[in-house]
């Protein structure tokens, strides 16, 4: 039987790597008058549903993923939630 999972993955820069989208947005909300904003930092959030045999199973294959393709390891750092949705036959 395998378990459907809904996946949260959520993408963010390294802290030692500029951010010079997030100094973007930083400046604008302060030409807005928001004055109480600093360091501002940009990610990514990306949702799928992935089927896996268990938890474990799509805990490796979201690990992977992520390595892969979701996320540059080299400057950025990552994290996810599952949350399971429904057992398949």
């Amino acid at each position: 039987m395998s378990q459907q999972y809904q996946c949260r993955i959520y993408v963010t820069l390294r802290p030692s790597v500029l951010d010079p989208a997030g100094t973007a947005i930083q400046s604008g909300l302060l030409q807005l008058g928001y004055e109480g904003v600093e360091q501002v930092r940009i990610g990514k959030y990306i949702e799928l549903t992935l089927t896996a045999p268990h938890e474990l199973d799509a805990k490796q294959q979201l690990e992977q993923m992520c390595d892969q393709l979701l996320a540059n390891p080299v400057i950025e750092n990552y994290r996810f939630e599952l949350t399971p949705l429904a057992l398949l036959a």
